[in-house]
This record gives structure tokens, C-alpha cells and sequence, in this order.
């Protein structure tokens, strides 16, 4: 027998489960802290004995068969080295295990006394990627209770999410939501003090900027939203911060999918806009309104599942009430730089996700300008049959640029057919993958086919889309429209292309100062900027540069000064024709050691 002092050694290790209960029962408020609660014990050292793929191997070795007991489970991912770090490699080994019909109840009871009674991190993943398959109702506090480990947030929430929208979205705000602006929220949340939730709701910005697509959507699942304006029907506040957080979900720069992905999508969209007659005629509010009809127009939004003519209803009913004259003098003018910017982005914009109601024709392109203070990038979106394709298939990231897709020609279709990129993952196509898609003339058609989304880790395939063929003549006279139609444009940004189309048609402007173009659009920051930006090296333009060949990048700024476009880019040509660039413009990309060498020190 084991020495008194020697036995808290030797006790055996808690649940996982048991512990977080202990956990919120200590806690003075029983409200977890932000990102959740650390494991108990901290995982030790990565000390593998194999590479990723031996412990995938060994992950599947331990699963076949099916224990019939957590134990047993437990013991052979110890006994093959299976680590806290290798939980994600055990969650798809249990989403690809075949389960017979008649064993499903014996899985499901293992799945649960995984999940329970699991004293390590591989135990438990395994419980709750089995309740994330055969989960009940019963099963939620459970998983809400472990989701509270930051380690294991993740794989909790997707498991609730077959089983409690609202579960899994408030244990998804508790374990991600890290910003201080929804401590409060969160807070009336996890208490489900309902008339917590509206004070908090309607105390938070109006311009909810700092909530990305994902914390949109489960703060509308988490709350109940669509309960909430049942109940009051006359809340302006509330009807806007629920337009607010419809934008977030649908926005391209995120993940649209997170709208696609809201149940409640469809009634939020009507509720908001059948009461938008309660929001007072504000810049904010026009500019929310003007997004949600973008939204529908030409985004994510399209893509819901909406009863026929009911799109093309709201559509008609925001553009009835944006062109009353109380909102287009909320649009008329502003105090600061960025009221004016927006201001002028509504009054451009405003009448453009009105011009194509439903049912759209087979292709068209419609460049979308987003609000500017959301800093969103401009977009040429491609619909098809009046779906958009970028939302539709790939998700990840916007669609690209004007700039990109029409002031290059990429949409133009030839006799030899070319891949065209028609988005790339916000991170890079390295990391989350890009849609390309195949396009060439047949005839007295064009014919878009061969669709491909790179591989990524973080997503899994889908079938590839059929081809599509359009008639050519229509399909030519959509891409010279949108190539030449600049209605969309503000004026730095229209200075920016004009430089650049002076540029690509006479290349020795540049070429005389052994440059080559760059990067030339308006400013991120500022974007009433043109920003012209340029590579530098001696012997750059003949193809034999000096020394290491390292060019330096220089950018160039371009106030608006308030002339018409075409005046200030000719300016600029005129300069670039008559004067080295790099005596104006800064470098701004290569290495230290080079621009020292070549005369521009780094400031």
C-alpha cells in the first residue's frame, strides 16, 4: 500500500468534463473568462516518436475496431503515442469511421462515456466527434460544458450545431468572442436574461465593424433574434443593429457562408426591410440600407432560398424608400472627410441593385463599390442565370477587382481558351485556395468550363460545376459594358485607372527610368489617393539588371485635388514623361541592403 503523502499522487486524474463543472460552480458569476477555460493539466512537450503521417496511422489503428469502452480507447492512444496535439487527426478519423446500423446505439453510449469520463484530450475529441454523428438533445449540456476548453471549443461547436443552434453559438461567443465591446453581451447571454440581451444589443455601435461574419451569426443565433423583434415590433435600434449584423454575415470579405449558413436568414432579411420604414433617414442608416440591397442585388443574399418574387418585392421596397427625398438628403453632403466619402459612394451607388431585378440574364457582371467604411475592396462580381458565382462556389474571399477581371481583359473570351482566376482566399491561394474557371469561344458561342478551386486543408472538395454557354454577341456586349462603364467609380479611383491604362498603352514612360508598373489603384487608407507604386532597378527595362537583380519598390501618392480625373492623370503621365519618378516617390518593398546600395535609404 502506497504511503499517505504518496496517494494525491497516485489519485487518478479527473474528467475533463467533471472538471469544468467544478469550474463554473467556483466561478463568482459562473460566466466563463474570455477564450474559455485552459485544461487542467498543461499538455506536455510535442515528443512524437513518428511523422503527421505515422500518427495517422496509429490515430486510425486505435479506432479499429470500436472499443466498447472509454478505457480501453484511452489506453491504446496512449500505448501508440497519440498526443493533445494530434485531436484534429482523431475528429476525422471518427467523421470517416463506418458505423453499421445495429451498433449505432452501442457507439453512440461509447461516444458518451468518451466524452464524460475521458481524462485526456484524444478521449474526449473522440466522444465528442462520435455525439457530433449520433448526438441526442440530452447530449447538449455535455458538449457545452467541454466547449468551454479552448482547446476543445471547436470540435464542441460543431457537434452542437446538429443539435442546438443556440448552444453551440452561445459556446462559440464565449470560447472567440475576445473583444471587450461584447463582454457585456455575452454576459446577458450566458445568464439568458432576455432583457439583458436587448439592453446590450442596442448599447453596442452602430456600425458594428469589430464583428466578423462568424460572431454575427451566432450573436443572431445566441439571442433569438428573430423572437426578439417579435416582440418589439417599433424598435428602431434593435431593426438596425439586425441589419448591421446581416451585413456582417453576408459580407464577401468574410465568409458569406456564414449567412448561407443562418436559418433565420430569410426572415431577418424581411423583417428588416419591411420595418425600414421605422429607421430615420440617417448617412448610417441609408448607407446599411444601400448595403442589404447590394447584398441581395448581387451577393451572398441572392443565393438564400427565397419563395419566387420575393426578392425582387424587397429589392422594390428598399429602392422605393432610399429614393424618397428625407433619405437623399441624408445623402447629400457630410462634416468630415469620411461622411463625404460615404455620402458620395450613396449617391453613386444608390440606384445600381435596382437596375437588374429578378430573373437576371444568363451573364452579367456588376462591379460592387461596398460602403467605405468598411474599407471592403471593390469587386467584379460575376452572376450567372442571376447567381453569384464567386459566393456560390468558393466562399473564401472576394471576388476580384474591376482592375483585375475588366481593365485587363480577362473576361474576354478568344479562340484559345485561358484559366482566368476569379478570386483568391483573403490569406493567399497558397493557404485557402482561388476559383479559376476556363473560358473560350465555340463558335457563336462562349463557353466557361473546366471550373477548379485549388486544394486547401481547410476545406474539402466539391463537385465541380457544370460548363456553362453563353451567346457570344450578348455575352461580348456585357464585358465591353462593364469594361467601359465607370459609374461605380469615385474620382481618385478613376485617376488611378486612367494612369494606368496611359502606362499600359505606352510603356516607356516608365521604361526610360528602368521602372516597371506595379500596383496602381486607389489608397487603402485613403482612398481619395491615386497610389501609384513601381519597381526600380539599373538595367531593369532591358531585362539585365545590375547586381543581385533585387528591385526596389517605390509608391507614389496622388492627393485628389479636386480637377476632373482625366486632368490629374495626364498630369501624372506628363511628370512621368518629363521626370524621374524616384525623386517623388518613396520607397516602399526590397530589402534594406539594396536600397542602401542603390542610393534610397529605408526611412
Amino acid at each position: 500500500m502506497s504511503a499517505p503523502d504518496e496517494r494525491p499522487a497516485l489519485a487518478p486524474p479527473i474528467a475533463l468534463y467533471d472538471h469544468v463543472q467544478r469550474l463554473l460552480r467556483e466561478s463568482s458569476d459562473a460566466v466563463p473568462p474570455p477564450r474559455g477555460y485552459p485544461l487542467p493539466r498543461k499538455p506536455g512537450p510535442r515528443t512524437d516518436p513518428f511523422s503527421w503521417e505515422a500518427a495517422e496511422h496509429a490515430v486510425q489503428k486505435a479506432l479499429d475496431p470500436l472499443p466498447e469502452d472509454p478505457d480501453t480507447l484511452r489506453r491504446r492512444f496512449e500505448e501508440l503515442g497519440v498526443q493533445h496535439h494530434h485531436r484534429h487527426l482523431v475528429r476525422t478519423a471518427v467523421a470517416a469511421l463506418e458505423l453499421p446500423a445495429e451498433q449505432l446505439a452501442a457507439v453512440r453510449s461509447l461516444g458518451r462515456g468518451l466524452a464524460r469520463r475521458g481524462t485526456t484530450v484524444p478521449t474526449v475529441a473522440a466522444g465528442i466527434a462520435l455525439l457530433r454523428r449520433l448526438g441526442e438533445p440530452e447530449d447538449v449540456p455535455c458538449l457545452s460544458a467541454l466547449g468551454l476548453f479552448r482547446d476543445l471549443a471547436g470540435p464542441a461547436v460543431h457537434a452542437l450545431d446538429a443539435l442546438d443552434r443556440r448552444a453551440a453559438a452561445l459556446v462559440h461567443l464565449v470560447a472567440r468572442g475576445r473583444r471587450d465591446e461584447l463582454r457585456p453581451l455575452i454576459r446577458a447571454l450566458w445568464k439568458d436574461d432576455r432583457q439583458a440581451v436587448h439592453t446590450e444589443l442596442v448599447a453596442l455601435p452602430a456600425a458594428l465593424r469589430f464583428v466578423g461574419g462568424s460572431a454575427a451569426r451566432r450573436i443572431a443565433e445566441a439571442s433569438r433574434l428573430s423572437e426578439l423583434l417579435d416582440h418589439r415590433p417599433s424598435d428602431a435600434v434593435l431593426l438596425a443593429r439586425t441589419g448591421e449584423l446581416l451585413v456582417r454575415m453576408g459580407s464577401s470579405h468574410d465568409d458569406p457562408g456564414e449567412l448561407l449558413g443562418h436559418r433565420d436568414a430569410l426572415r431577418l432579411y424581411d423583417t428588416v426591410i419591411t420595418r425600414a420604414r421605422l429607421l430615420p433617414p440617417t448617412l448610417d442608416n441609408a448607407a446599411l440600407l444601400l448595403s442589404l440591397a447590394l447584398d441581395l442585388s448581387s451577393g451572398a443574399g441572392a443565393l438564400l432560398d427565397w419563395p419566387p418574387g420575393r426578392r425582387a418585392v424587397l429589392l422594390d421596397l428598399l429602392g422605393q424608400l432610399l429614393a424618397m427625398p428625407p433619405w437623399a438628403e441624408a445623402s447629400a453632403g457630410g462634416e468630415t472627410a469620411d461622411q463625404r466619402q460615404r455620402a458620395g459612394w450613396i449617391r453613386r451607388t444608390g440606384r445600381r441593385p435596382f437596375q437588374h431585378p429578378a430573373p437576371a440574364a444568363a451573364f452579367r457582371v456588376e462591379v460592387v463599390a461596398g460602403d467605405p467604411a468598411d474599407r471592403n475592396p471593390v469587386e467584379a462580381r460575376v452572376l450567372i442565370d442571376g447567381r453569384p458565382v464567386v459566393p456560390a462556389l468558393f466562399g473564401r474571399g472576394p471576388a476580384h477587382s474591376p482592375d483585375h477581371l475588366l481593365d485587363d481583359g480577362r473576361l474576354r473570351a478568344g479562340a484559345e481558351a485561358r484559366e482566368v482566376q476569379l478570386a483568391e482566399a483573403s490569406c493567399s491561394e497558397g493557404c485557402c485556395g482561388a476559383l479559376h474557371v476556363t473560358i473560350r469561344r465555340d463558335g457563336d458561342h462562349v463557353v466557361w468550363e473546366n471550373w477548379r478551386r485549388t486544394p486547401s486543408g481547410c476545406w474539402g472538395p466539391t463537385a465541380e460545376p457544370p460548363a456553362h454557354r453563353f451567346d457570344a454577341a450578348v455575352y461580348d456586349a456585357e464585358v465591353t459594358r462593364a469594361e467601359t462603364d465607370s459609374s461605380w467609380s469615385w474620382r481618385a479611383r478613376t485617376v488611378a485607372r486612367l494612369i494606368k491604362a496611359g502606362l499600359v498603352g505606352d510603356p516607356g514612360l516608365l521604361d526610360r527610368w528602368d521602372a516597371k508598373r506595379g500596383w496602381i489603384s486607389s489608397g487603402f487608407d485613403d482612398p481619395d489617393t491615386a497610389v501609384v507604386t513601381f519597381w526600380y532597378a539599373p538595367g531593369l527595362a532591358s531585362g539585365r539588371p545590375e547586381g543581385a537583380g533585387e528591385p526596389l519598390q517605390f509608391r507614389w501618392d496622388v492627393p485628389d485635388d479636386g480637377t476632373p480625373a482625366e486632368a490629374q492623370a495626364a498630369a501624372v503621365l506628363h511628370r512621368l514623361a518629363s521626370k524621374d519618378p524616384k525623386s517623388h516617390a518613396r520607397v516602399c518593398g526590397g530589402s534594406r541592403a539594396r536600397a542602401e546600395e542603390l542610393g534610397f535609404p529605408l526611412e
